[in-house]
């Protein structure tokens, strides 16, 4: 099976745990997209969505999902999103597609957390993919220096032309971060958060999976934690 036919068979398998009549959160990316549009074939099952990034509400609304802001909504029946890497224990990186503020508040809020993801993303250690770390554009250098103190090499993500920076739908720029063996992910979240300037971290432990659908060569694999 290819990589987005990996994808599709766990966008498939999520759609069980949508709750009728209830407002579901969506995340953001290549498997979170394969995920609405499934959920668009069952979209009179459901009140609506939050969306997780600008682009997630457009992809939403073109298929007639109505997308509620999240100050509209005290809680969400579950929250479906793809990983860049997650563990056996549920602790994740997420950011690649620069929405990880969003995603953040959204699992804040959610029942359960399911993520979806190809089983390339499970590992053993936190770290090989690089750490994505939202920061206030003038905080930019002493977060990176602060970020290099902990052993990491942060780069400077760059918009599609290559030379300017690359800004989120909240304005902030990312710090990529490499070179990082992530042990204690719980506790490098609550270290990296303390850095002032920093908007967010890539680190889901605090607030990790509850579930995670892996697709396989073997079908879609189920973890619960």
């Amino acid at each position: 099976m290819t990589q987005d036919e990996l994808k599709q068979a766990v966008a498939r398998a999520a759609i069980e745990y949508v709750v009728d009549g209830e407002i579901i959160g969506v995340g953001t990316g290549s498997t979170a997209n394969f995920f609405i549009d499934e959920l668009a074939k069952i979209q009179h099952r459901i009140k609506g969505a939050v969306a997780s990034s600008e682009a997630t509400a457009a992809r939403l609304r073109g298929h007639g999902i109505a997308v509620f802001d999240m100050n509209e909504v005290e809680s969400i029946a579950v929250y479906v999103d793809g990983a860049d890497e997650i563990t056996a224990s549920g602790a994740m990186i997420k950011g690649g597609g620069a929405a990880l503020t969003r995603e953040k508040i959204v699992a804040s809020v959610s029942r359960r957390f399911v993520c979806i993801a190809d089983g390339s993303k499970l590992v053993d250690v936190l770290g090989r993919f690089p750490l994505p770390v939202e920061v206030l554009p003038m905080a930019r250098a002493a977060v990176a220096r602060a970020l290099a103190k902990l052993g990491g090499e942060p780069r400077l993500r760059l918009a599609a032309n290559g030379v300017d920076a690359f800004i989120t739908d909240n304005g902030g720029m990312i710090l990529d971060v490499a070179g990082l063996r992530i042990e204690d992910p719980r506790a490098l979240e609550c270290e990296i958060n303390q850095i002032p300037g920093v908007i967010a971290v890539g680190l889901f432990a605090r607030r990790g999976a509850d579930v995670c659908l892996l697709g396989t060569a073997d079908g879609v694999r189920k973890l619960t934690f």
